[in-house]
């Protein structure tokens, strides 16, 4: 069975991999004990045909003992009546004349006696009686061999329910373990993500934190000029989105769950750019299906001034990739194949080269 892995500490790789090898254990456990069941089960079917095949003798037998039986008990009564018969007239029952007797039929068995009375008397019985104590031993022996296989089918039948029994223990401890795996990536996945999230936000406080340091200069270098002196001020923010950011961050939330895409532009599935022209589409603004024609056609916002909707690039001329920033130092993404539309922190180094405002 697994041990439930602690999660009080850090998610370390090594945990992970700790538990994907219990996984691959438990996989090949519960692959050796589905070789033994089949093994089991051949066992069991072999102790089965082996007992129908005694089951099949024994009833032979039992008729064969049966029949010797009648045979023994009939020539019981003609020896009896034999021994009588030559007992009682004192010759031997070849000397009869068939003359003096009135009933053909009598006369018949009268010959049958004899003839068998003119034989071994003593013989002819040990000979019955040594064939029913073969037939006795034979079914006895048959009884015997039978209860033998009837105990090996049990035994076969007992093995297999046990083996089947430690094949559902392994499957349960997979299915733990399995969830402590997922547990475990969660956990990783929440941390990495509360990590961007933190660094981005930071980024943003560091962005917001030199505008205000630049715009402080600026006004102090403009009070200080002489007088006719002219001081270019820094440029003004692009407008603001406003209600337009917060529709088309809701579109893009409406997406969450629905697959990557190659080219994709639908709820069956869509790429990265495919998702922001869909977002804001719902706003109603109208924007290409390809990431660095949305940088041309967006106005540059520095990170100071980021707002939810914004998008932001990567790769030279945002040819690579886009993502939409929802505020809180987060970003929706449709990231690649094989996964989803996810939320994730936003990440501002790997390739990124700029926010813009549709």
């Amino acid at each position: 069975m697994g041990t439930v892995l602690p999660l009080a500490r850090p998610v370390t790789a090594d945990q992970i991999s700790d538990a994907k090898a219990k996984a691959a254990q438990l996989q090949s456990e519960i692959q050796s004990t589905g070789q033994q069941i089949d093994a089991l089960d051949q066992q069991w079917q072999a102790d089965q045909e082996k007992k129908s095949s005694l089951d099949q003798q024994i009833v032979s037998t039992k008729t064969k003992i049966t029949q010797t039986r009648q045979q023994v008990g009939h020539d019981k009564v003609v020896l009896q009546k034999a021994a009588v018969n030559a007992y009682v007239s004192g010759n031997s029952a070849s000397e009869q004349d068939p003359l003096f007797e009135g009933n053909q039929a009598a006369q018949s068995a009268t010959d049958e006696y004899n003839a068998v009375a003119e034989g071994d008397l003593g013989t002819a019985v040990a000979n019955l009686n040594t064939d029913q104590s073969q037939l006795n031993l034979q079914e006895s022996t048959l009884q015997g061999e039978d209860q033998q296989a009837a105990q090996a089918v049990a035994n076969a039948n007992a093995a297999y329910n046990q083996a089947q029994q430690e094949q559902q223990q392994q499957q349960q401890a997979l299915g733990q373990v399995k969830g402590q795996i997922a547990q475990l990536i969660a956990q990783q996945q929440a941390a990495e993500q509360a990590a961007a999230q933190a660094a981005a936000n930071a980024r943003l406080q560091a962005a917001r934190a030199a505008a205000t340091a630049q715009a402080a200069a600026a006004a102090s270098e403009a009070a200080s000029a002489p007088a006719g002196t002219s001081v270019d001020p820094p440029p003004p923010p692009p407008p603001s989105s406003g209600g337009a950011g917060a529709a088309a961050v809701a579109a893009a939330e409406s997406y969450l769950g629905v697959p990557y895409v190659w080219g994709g532009a639908s709820r069956a599935g869509v790429d990265c750019s495919g998702l922001t022209m869909l977002a804001w589409a719902a706003a109603g603004v109208g924007l290409p299906h390809y990431s660095g024609g949305q940088m041309s056609d967006s106005t540059p916002v520095p990170l100071s001034d980021l707002e939810p909707g914004d998008l932001l690039f990567y790769g030279p001329g945002g040819s690579q990739h886009v993502a939409m920033y929802i505020g809180g130092g987060q970003m929706i993404e449709a990231p690649y194949s094989g996964q989803v539309v996810w939320i994730v922190g936003a990440r501002f180094g790997g390739g990124f080269v700029g926010a813009g405002r549709p």
